[in-house]
């Protein structure tokens, strides 16, 4: 596909999988915020604009690791989303709850400001990300598919789900406030010299979620929202 410096970060990652391991690469935000151009991307985090752009044109060349899900079938998504990131992060959570509480009793005393602020960032993600997957597990995902199969809609005319998808994107706006912090306080998940194995571990896993949490709100705010928003206004 063909892009400009005008392009917006979310549309080039929702059109070209390829292109977010070269966001990643730089700090840069795909999802939640990345509904701005690349030049003004560039500008916040100080990267040079002509080196991504050649770097994005090299991904785009390449063989794409991820399937491009503009033109799946959103069942398909909500499963990928289901079972690649919400089943995975219910066991993620506990493990990495379990570590923070730990290595915040052992080291504590040591970095009390940076360990306190960790386990109060991860506390609120834990009680946003939990019952929010539920309500899409429960609710508006299988109304996502319903509305995709041409089902009539539970709730009056289909443009209902529109409210219940702000929900969601506000419920991400706060979760990525979270994982912003998280990287702050921690200097970007760099561990001190004292730290255990244990705190090195937490750092480590916390460093994958975030990842991971760019990528699983992306593939929501970018793609499965707008496509199933824009289907349900078809559904009138």
């Amino acid at each position: 596909m063909s892009f400009t410096r005008e392009t917006h970060v979310s549309e080039l990652a929702a059109s070209a999988p390829a292109t977010i391991k070269v966001f990643q690469r730089y700090g840069i935000d795909f999802c939640c915020g990345g509904h701005r151009p690349l030049t003004e991307a560039c500008e916040a985090q100080q990267v040079d604009v002509d080196r991504l752009m050649r770097e994005l044109e090299a991904s785009l060349a390449e063989m794409p690791d991820e399937r491009n899900w503009q033109g799946a079938p959103l069942q398909d998504l909500v499963m990928e989303i289901q079972h690649r990131f919400h089943q995975p992060l219910r066991e993620e959570l506990p493990r990495l709850a379990f570590m923070v509480d730990k290595v915040v009793r052992v080291h504590g005393h040591r970095h009390p400001e940076m360990l306190s602020g960790v386990q109060r960032e991860f506390r609120a993600l834990c009680d946003e990300l939990l019952p929010h997957m539920t309500k899409e597990d429960e609710v508006l995902f299988p109304a996502i598919v319903a509305l995709e199969r041409g089902e009539p809609s539970p709730m009056g005319a289909w443009p209902w789900i529109e409210g219940p998808i702000e929900v969601m994107e506000d419920d991400h706006d706060r979760a990525g406030a979270a994982l912003a912090n998280l990287r702050a306080l921690t200097s970007g998940y760099q561990w001190p010299a004292d730290a255990c194995a244990t705190f090195q571990g937490l750092f480590y896993g916390l460093s994958v979620l975030e990842r991971d949490m760019h990528v699983h709100i992306h593939l929501e705010n970018n793609i499965l929202f707008p496509r199933a928003a824009a289907l349900a206004q078809q559904r009138t």
